[in-house]
C-alpha cells in the first residue's frame, strides 16, 4: 500500500515540533512560532547543503577527475547557491517580527543561539574553514576528511599548464616559463601593481603550481578542455558569494531587530555577524582576479592540440 502525502512527509510528527523547549507546557505566540519555523527551515536546508557539498567534494577528491564529472559538481553547487539565495530571502520573513515583539519571548531562548548550530559548523568545516570553540582554528586543527577547499587545491595543482602535467620530469621548467612570461606581460601592462602579481606566485612556493594552474584556466578559458574547469571555478566563487550575502542579510536583520545588544549566546551580536562576512575560504580564487591580463597580452599558447576535443 502506497503512503499518503502526509505519511510520506511524516507531517503529524513535523507539525508537532514547534513547541519551544522539549516537553515544555506553555502556549507560544504567533511571533515565536514564526521565529521557530524560520530557524527550523534553515536547519533543514543546511542538511541538504551539506549533502550537496559532500557530493561535490567527493567528485573532486579523485586523483583524476574526468571531464564528464565536472558538470555534476557544478550542478551540486548550483543547487546550494539557490538554497542560499532562498535563505537570504527568508530573513525578510524574520524582519516582519517587530523588535518589541521579539523581546516578549527572547528570555525563553536563554543562552540558545544560532551559533550553536552543529550543522552550520559542519557546513563551514566542509567548505574549508575549521572551527574550534567558536573560533577559526589554526592549521594544526584539521578534520580527517578533506574539505571542499582542500580537494579544489589538489585539483588545481594537477592543471595541465602549456600542455605539461605534474607527472612529467620537466614540468617545473614549463610552469616556471609560463609564470615568467605571464609576469613580463603583466609588468608591461600594469607596472604599478606588478609586485602584487609577483607576490601571488612567490608568497608561498608550495602554492606556486596550483596558482599557476588557476591563472592558466582563467586566461585560456575558451579552450574546450578548460571550459568546464573555468565554470567550476566561477561556481565556487558564486557559492561563497551567496554564503556571504546570506550572512550579510542575517546581520542586517539582527541589527534591525535588536540593535547592538549582546547576542543570546553571549556573542558580540551584530559586530560578530559583520565579522563573519569578511571570511573567505577560496582566497586564491578571489585574489587571482586582481592580476588577470587581457587576452591579447597573454603568453603564446603552447601545445594547443592538448586542449582540444578528442574523439573516442
Amino acid at each position: 500500500m502506497s503512503p499518503t502525502y502526509s505519511e510520506y512527509l511524516r507531517l503529524e510528527e513535523l507539525l508537532k515540533l514547534q513547541t519551544g523547549v522539549k516537553g515544555e507546557k506553555r502556549d507560544i505566540s504567533n511571533d515565536e512560532l514564526h521565529f521557530i519555523l524560520v530557524h527550523q527551515n534553515f536547519e533543514l536546508w543546511f542538511k541538504l547543503i551539506i549533502n550537496e557539498l559532500k557530493c561535490t567534494r567527493d567528485i573532486l577528491s579523485s586523483n583524476y577527475v574526468e571531464e564528464t564529472k565536472l558538470p555534476q559538481a557544478v550542478h551540486h553547487m548550483g543547487r546550494v547557491i539557490e538554497i542560499f539565495n532562498l535563505m537570504s530571502n527568508q530573513w525578510r520573513v524574520m524582519e516582519t517580527l517587530e523588535p518589541q515583539d521579539f523581546l516578549n519571548f527572547r528570555d525563553e531562548l536563554g543562552t540558545a543561539s544560532g551559533f550553536e548550530s552543529f550543522q552550520m559548523r559542519e557546513l563551514e568545516s566542509l567548505m574549508g574553514r575549521k572551527w574550534i570553540d567558536g573560533k577559526p582554528a589554526g592549521k594544526e586543527e584539521t578534520t580527517k576528511e578533506k574539505s571542499l577547499y582542500d580537494v579544489t587545491c589538489d585539483w588545481l595543482e594537477r592543471t595541465p599548464i602549456q600542455g605539461s602535467t605534474p607527472n612529467l620530469s620537466d614540468d617545473e621548467v614549463h610552469v616556471n616559463s609560463f609564470i615568467s612570461e605571464y609576469l613580463e606581460a603583466h609588468k608591461s601592462l600594469y607596472p604599478d601593481t606588478n609586485q602584487d602579481a609577483i607576490d601571488y606566485f612567490e608568497e608561498d612556493l608550495s602554492f606556486r603550481r596550483r596558482r599557476a594552474g588557476l591563472v592558466f584556466i582563467e586566461s585560456y578559458r575558451e579552450l574546450p578542455l578548460l571550459a568546464w574547469p573555468r565554470k567550476l571555478i566561477s561556481t565556487l566563487i558564486e557559492l561563497e558569494e551567496s554564503m556571504i550575502l546570506w550572512r550579510s542579510s542575517h546581520a542586517r536583520m539582527v541589527e534591525r531587530m535588536i540593535g547592538r545588544r549582546v547576542g543570546t549566546g553571549g556573542s558580540a551580536g551584530v559586530d560578530y555577524l559583520d565579522m563573519t562576512t569578511k571570511y573567505r575560504v577560496f582566497i586564491d580564487l578571489w585574489a587571482v582576479r586582481s592580476i588577470l591580463i587581457k587576452k591579447e597580452a597573454l603568453p603564446a599558447l603552447k601545445n594547443p592540440v592538448f586542449y582540444e576535443f578528442k574523439g573516442e
